[in-house]
């Protein structure tokens, strides 16, 4: 069964509760100010995905310059489907940034949504395992594409991405540690963030951005 989406409300009630279970974290909580997780949202689920795809390993801003442009190539401004995407040229696409192997990963994306296999419109139905094992049978897609998208975009409560470097990075930093932090230990200190690792990470990366005392 999928868990509740996180609500505005919601997400201010998670601020709350993350601050009385963890005083080193609540810390960096309270000089960050409130979450702003229910800002980040693209206009749907295959919008979010390709923006996914043009994203990875690009600077934010890189990131953002190419997804216009590649926004721009359908100028009605109604929800994106698969099927516009597949009748583009493969030169269109490589026009507005977009490498040869995002190509073939928009387009296995784009094909996976055409013929059935996944079906966008049952994502917000599944638990959380069952979303990142649908995902991430489409080329270029990982683990850690299929935990953004349901932090971001489904607005799930409890992800903990460990594999994340800014998230090992700032529990080293936060908590003080002499080592960096294995998936096996972000697990554990996770367990006092339940149910809310969602917020507790996105806190975690804002805590780089801050000093701390």
């Amino acid at each position: 069964m999928a868990p509740e989406s996180l609500s505005p409300e919601g997400y201010a009630r998670a601020r709350r509760v993350l601050m009385r279970r963890d005083p080193v974290l609540g810390a960096a909580i309270k000089a960050i100010g409130p979450c702003l997780m229910a800002e980040r949202q693209r206009k749907d689920h295959l919008t979010a995905l390709a923006g996914s795809i043009v994203s990875q390993q690009l600077s934010t801003k890189a990131a953002a310059t190419i997804f216009g442009r590649f926004r721009a190539l359908f100028p009605d401004d109604a929800s994106l489907s698969a099927t516009d995407i597949l009748v583009l040229e493969d030169a269109a696409l490589r026009g507005v940034g977009l490498s040869g192997q995002k190509v073939r990963y928009m387009r296995d994306l784009c094909e996976r949504i055409a013929d059935g296999r996944l079906v966008l419109d049952e994502i917000e139905s599944l638990d959380d395992e069952a979303v990142i094992a649908r995902l991430t049978e489409v080329k270029g897609f990982g683990r850690w594409t299929a935990e953004m998208f349901l932090m971001f975009r489904l607005h799930r409560p409890d992800v903990l991405p460990v594999d994340d470097l800014g998230i090992v990075n700032a529990v080293q930093r936060l908590y003080k540690l002499r080592k960096r932090p294995d998936a096996k230990k972000l697990q554990k200190m996770g367990e006092a963030w339940r149910p809310y690792r969602s917020v507790a990470s996105w806190y975690l990366w804002q805590s780089l951005r801050i000093e701390i005392a």
